[in-house]
């Protein structure tokens, strides 16, 4: 099924056939059948969609809170509406999987579009892995809102009472004579029936599903491997012009001035120049990107003395309020009953998202009203910062969202999508804005740079007797604990988004934000003080649990494995780390080998265990482990972005390097059955350990101690010269 609107072919399409239907043609498209809407209030849309609660009050005009989630049509087709966008992470299935479920209508029969902010409900965004833990009770109780509105109107008709009908395959059915049956088309045909949500309705329990849990192929899977997919760099309209925009050699640098001579004599060339943007534009995008280069622009020098290694010494002198995120016990006394202590810094560098898809959208500006079609993770968002950079009303933009070739954080910032907006407006024409790879590098945000301070002690019964943890610049999601210690307190200060003027560049979120760093610098030392503790690192972990799932998804991963207990340095290259993220747990081993010569690791099995509820699409989750397992690897081995006085050294792929297949071990799943538990987030826990299970793996082979991400084959020889001989 297709999860967006029909799309125009990149070569020929006639311009009406890319407009996308406006709010009226829709709502009359729709006349003829049933819509169930949801409204989320406005001081809810934020805070309450951490908690998955739903606004019942009405809106006070339908036009400003189109939130339509569902509509059921005369021939009984099921059209469903998302402000979720689809980059990879699967929801274009898992979603219609459980609307069709909940429904009682065939999965093929079920249409999903997403993120189009004209015809779509409100959403914040999809980060945080909150599509289906927050989102998806949402969809679930719209569609059970509709069946029970179908099995009313099937009453009606069928003179039974409601108690004696059920539904199946799109039908309301008699169930003391099942040849005695409606559709959902015939109910809905010639009818316009519009309901509100107002009370939760019953929702299926896991024994009644058919469709959720079941392992299914993504819907988009045929179209991406043939390159049917289209992405917003795929589409064309009339008259359209490709811009190239002048970017300064340096964050920081100032533009001084500018000789435009050479290219104002260029045949179809358009050049737009204002304070703060400056682009050539053709119909041809080569010659945009070659007259570019014929601009001679003049810079000031950036006045940052920052570089990828001084940053950590600026990193901890800068100092922002600390906040205190948790607290508990009385530290003096833990330090005073501790009769081993453990301190150590631990620090990571920029990382960038590096999506396939570098940031790309397409505007059309006509009067006072934009169209603008992006490559986002937050389209409703896009809109704002458009409506805002244009001085249009809010509701005078429209942002649709093709699929995403990857995000991970970084397509939350729109910037491209507010230049081709500007653009279009300033040239009356159609324009496409699409970073080239350089660009992406220059103009994205970063996944900070980050230190953390531990320090810990051992109590003589080799438990954990205090924990003061600091952590400055990566947030402090993913820096819980997770273990029973008495006394502890977790610090931070900053957080993944600044604050702004301490970082050289722009940074933000990155896939898990926080958590890669803190379950690096947690289970990291965790490791350590089973080491202290002369203990082998599973058992001593399981000493310092009492949660319940973390201990059952610790276990299973360690029988699963075949782990055999052992202390100390083992030369197995074994490792293990557990974490806590989108209310998920995930326990991962790993298997390394490391060539002292070159200081290379080879990461040789990887073994991941999560408990992350009731599964919806077991493929699609199973895939979702794959690719973190697979991404961590970069963070863990490689991926560090070099700069100096604002200056990026690394703007593409031959100096920054992301894994490659030759890099892939034994990759092993395991998610653990919890149909009793809803759903819970999976596009993001199997990485955050990822930093943590390899560098405890590489000490495990060599008795080198890695605290810095990434571990390059410098710091690992480095780290073994550091490592005192065996008596």
């Amino acid at each position: 099924m297709n999860p967006h609107p029909p799309l125009p072919s990149p070569t020929r399409t006639p311009a009406a056939d890319l407009r996308p239907p406006t709010r009226r043609e829709f709502l009359q498209r729709c006349a003829a059948g049933l819509m169930v809407w949801v409204t989320l209030g406005p001081t809810l849309r934020a805070d309450r969609e951490s908690e998955g609660a739903t606004e019942t009050k009405a809106p006070a005009k339908a036009d400003s809170s189109f939130n339509a989630f569902l509509s059921i049509g005369a021939d009984g087709h099921v059209t469903c509406f998302t402000g979720k966008i689809e980059m990879g992470q699967g929801p274009v299935t898992s979603l219609p999987q459980m609307l069709a479920d909940e429904l009682d209508v065939p999965l093929d029969s079920v249409e999903i579009v997403m993120g189009d902010t004209e015809l779509c409900p409100y959403d914040q965004g999809t980060w945080g892995s909150l599509t289906t833990r927050v989102f998806g009770p949402i969809w679930r109780a719209a569609a059970a809102e509709a069946r029970a509105v179908l099995i009313e109107l099937a009453a009606e008709h069928l003179q039974l009472p409601v108690a004696r009908l059920r539904t199946e395959d799109g039908a309301v059915v008699d169930s003391q004579d099942p040849s005695r049956k409606i559709t959902y088309g015939q109910l809905t045909k010639g009818q316009k029936i519009e309901r509100r949500l107002t009370v939760t309705p019953n929702l299926k329990k896991p024994s009644q599903f058919k469709l959720v849990g079941k392992p299914l192929l993504r819907r988009d899977a045929r179209d991406k491997v043939t390159g049917a997919t289209k992405y917003t760099g795929d589409l064309r309209l009339p008259g359209m012009l490709y811009a190239a925009i002048l970017r300064p050699p340096a964050h920081g640098a100032t533009l001084l001035r500018i000789d435009t001579t050479a290219v104002r004599e260029i045949a179809g060339l358009v050049l737009v120049q204002q304070p703060d943007l400056i682009a050539v534009l053709h119909e041809i995008p080569d010659l945009a990107q070659a007259a570019l280069g014929q601009l001679r622009p003049e810079y000031s020098p950036s006045a940052s003395v920052l570089d990828d290694r001084n940053i950590y010494d600026h990193l901890e002198r800068t100092t922002p309020p600390t906040r205190v995120v948790v607290q508990h016990g009385d530290l003096p006394q833990g330090r005073a009953q501790a009769t081993r202590l453990l301190e150590a810094t631990y620090r990571n560098a920029y990382v960038a998202h590096a999506p396939m898809e570098t940031h790309t959208a397409l505007a059309r500006v006509e009067g006072d009203k934009a169209t603008v079609w992006a490559s986002t993770q937050n389209p409703f968002g896009a809109r704002e910062e458009i409506a805002k950079a244009l001085g249009l009303p809010t509701d005078n933009v429209r942002v649709i969202t093709p699929s995403v070739g990857g995000g991970f954080g970084g397509k939350a910032v729109n910037t491209q999508a507010v230049e081709a907006a500007r653009l279009a407006k300033a040239t009356g024409r159609p324009v496409q804005v699409a970073w080239t790879r350089e660009e992406e590098f220059f103009n994205d945000s970063f996944r900070p740079a980050a230190v953390v301070k531990v320090q810990s002690g051992l109590d003589a019964a080799d438990r954990i007797a205090f924990w003061d943890y600091d952590v400055k610049f990566a947030g402090d999601r993913g820096s819980d604990l997770i273990y029973a210690v008495p006394n502890h307190r977790i610090t931070a200060v900053g957080d993944f988004w600044g604050p702004p003027g301490v970082h050289p560049f722009l940074v933000g979120a990155w896939r898990a934000p926080g958590c890669n760093t803190n379950a690096f610098a947690r289970e990291s030392h965790l490791d350590r003080l089973a080491e202290l503790a002369g203990a082998d690192p599973i058992e001593f972990r399981l000493r310092q649990l009492t949660d319940a799932r973390a201990i059952r998804v610790l276990k299973a991963a360690a029988e699963q494995w075949g782990w055999t207990p052992a202390a100390g340095v083992t030369g197995r290259g074994l490792g293990v780390a557990c974490g806590f993220d989108a209310g998920t747990y995930v326990a991962t081993i790993a298997e390394v080998a490391v060539d002292p010569k070159t200081g290379r690791v080879v990461v040789k099995r990887v073994l991941c265990v999560q408990e992350m509820g009731m599964v919806v699409n077991p493929a699609g989750a199973t895939i979702q482990m794959e690719g973190c397992i697979t991404m961590g690897l970069g963070y863990a081995l490689a991926e560090e972005i070099h700069f100096k006085a604002g200056a990026l050294l690394d703007t593409n792929f031959d100096t920054y390097r992301l894994p490659l297949f030759s890099w892939l071990p034994k990759i092993e799943t395991v998610i653990l059955n919890a149909d009793d538990t809803p759903p819970q987030g999976g596009g993001e826990p199997a990485i955050i350990v990822m930093g943590a299970v390899l560098a405890n793996a590489v000490h495990d082979a060599t008795g080198a101690r890695l605290l810095e991400l990434p571990m390059t084959p410098d710091r690992v020889k480095a780290a073994l010269a550091a490592v005192e001989p065996k008596p």
